[in-house]
């Protein structure tokens, strides 16, 4: 039988702390909205969409950090099976292999762990979103002019723990009742990026298959 979600991802085993929007503000505002509307049982499909009068890059900006967060805390509930030892390489499967790369220490694709990698991803995202002059959170300032691209990587790369998650490491979602939050999850991260085109296709190839059977 399926556990509760509060059961499913306990805080205490979250991969890293929260990223949180202040209250009172418009993207506070507007992350209440998309978890009403997603709490309302309305359509996947229907939620990603941007609210009539909102700003595009707020609800992007919104829905990364949030995707950010969700991630975090699917990973977090299988990442003591994914060890260097089990997951030697970041991969999906024998045919997908993802490399690290950034502008600091990984300056040319490096082959690393899988937990190594994904370790990497979380602080290379975090260090983003916290960064004002890339998630601007005051009243005025405007985002960067490279904002969009900013969050199709952040999401393309995100993108790849589902890979991961889903092809190494299901078994243990299973295990612990968790399919069916993590295929939600799944679905809803799917009509968002590609509502508003933030990941290439080529990069969706490796839960086609999958994604075809449960994105209707």
């Amino acid at each position: 039988m399926a556990l509760c979600l509060k059961q499913v991802f306990n805080k205490d085993r979250t991969f890293r702390p929260r990223k949180r929007f202040e209250p009172g503000t418009q993207r506070f505002e507007l992350y209440k909205k998309a978890q009403a509307s997603l709490k309302s049982g309305v359509d996947l499909k229907t939620v990603v969409q941007l609210p009539a009068g909102e700003n595009l890059n707020d609800w992007i900006a919104v829905n990364t950090v949030d995707f950010f967060n969700r991630i975090n805390l699917i990973y977090g509930t299988i990442c003591e099976y994914c060890t260097e030892r089990s997951c030697p390489v970041m991969s999906g499967g024998l045919k997908y292999e993802y490399r690290w790369q950034d502008e600091h220490k990984y300056k040319k694709p490096t082959k690393v762990t899988a937990p190594r990698y994904i370790n990497l991803l979380m602080d290379w995202i975090e260090a983003l979103i916290n960064n004002e002059d890339n998630f601007p959170t005051r009243v005025g300032v405007p985002f960067p002019k490279n904002f969009m691209q900013l969050c199709k990587k952040i999401l393309t790369r995100l993108f790849r723990v589902f890979v991961h998650v889903y092809i190494h490491h299901f078994d243990r979602i299973t295990t612990m009742g968790a399919e069916a939050h993590v295929n939600t999850c799944y679905k809803h991260f799917y009509y968002f990026v590609t509502e508003f085109n933030l990941t290439d296709e080529r990069e969706l190839e490796p839960l086609k298959v999958m994604t075809e059977k449960i994105c209707h």
